[in-house]
């Protein structure tokens, strides 16, 4: 190569570089000198290289996407489906919890209930299942019963609860985790209908808890609520069932009490007919409380 050709070429690539930084395309840029030098190795043709080099830009791009969604969604722990050892829960079925990895459920707006004693996986899977969401470009938001109750009740004190519940409608995916698990605050029952309500037949939800839907009346303090709430999670609704004992203690197993090694199997009741929304008269009154 001539030392004009040389000049001439050194002078494209600045160009090429700056273009890149133009485009905030900063992987391109990073891997553009290495790429040149295999062109010129005669190790890849100038279209491969085209090509290596958007996909390197593209994945950057991606991840960046995906990790940005992931902290939107108050996914700060993240778990996989890989990483569920389907071997110690042998009463899942592994390919009903892959079928739901397909997402088809948030087409159909329907309900995920993850049921099961402390311990045996339903976190990890309604985490994994809201990973896909957002690797898959769906919005999804996660979050613990009471830290949604507590958001929703600190709207209505300021006077923003529509905006609030406008915003949690707004998420394809909404993954409500640790039902059963503390106390509900008085009143809080109430605020999550109308959020269920709102996203009745709109939006989709995973829930988990450690309590069987005959229970619910208890968790919430009110057994009207808790019916009318049923009425809406069950009218399309996938049940998935876990019996077995935790994950957590399977090392420490010889030193827990066998009663709390016994497993707590909780089976869901037959879904209540819908009957359309609950007397306004019966609501409004716990709404007061």
């Amino acid at each position: 190569m001539t030392r004009a050709a040389v000049s001439c070429a050194v002078t494209t690539l600045d160009s090429i570089k700056r273009s890149l930084v133009g485009l905030r395309m900063p992987r391109a840029l990073e891997v553009l000198d290495a790429t040149i030098r295999r062109i010129e190795q005669g190790e890849i043709d100038g279209i491969s290289a085209l090509d290596e080099i958007l996909t390197e830009e593209l994945t950057l791009r991606e991840n960046r996407r995906v990790k940005t969604a992931l902290l939107v969604a108050r996914l700060t722990t993240i778990k996989t489906l890989a990483g569920f050892d389907f071997a110690f829960q042998p009463s899942l079925d592994r390919e009903r919890i892959l079928a739901l990895a397909e997402l088809t459920f948030i087409d159909r707006a329907e309900v995920v209930h993850l049921l099961g004693p402390p311990g045996t996986g339903k976190s990890h899977l309604a985490t994994a299942l809201a990973v896909e969401a957002v690797k898959a470009g769906r919005s999804v938001v996660f979050s613990t019963l009471a830290d949604l109750i507590a958001s929703l009740a600190k709207a209505e004190r300021d006077g923003s609860l529509r905006e609030r519940i406008r915003y949690l409608c707004r998420a394809a995916l909404l993954v409500v985790d640790e039902i059963g698990y503390l106390p509900v605050i008085p009143g809080g029952g109430n605020l999550f209908f109308q959020l269920v309500n709102a996203r009745y037949e709109r939006g989709a939800m995973i829930l988990t808890s450690n309590r069987g839907f005959a229970e619910w009346g208890e968790v919430f303090g009110d057994p009207v609520v808790a019916t009318a709430l049923l009425d809406r999670l069950l009218h399309h609704a996938v049940v998935i069932q876990i019996e077995g004992a935790s994950y957590r203690l399977r090392q420490h197993a010889d030193l827990v009490p066998e009663h709390v090694r016994s497993k707590a199997v909780i089976i869901p009741p037959p879904a209540p007919k819908r009957r359309g929304r609950p007397p306004r008269k019966a609501l409004s009154d716990h709404a007061a409380g």
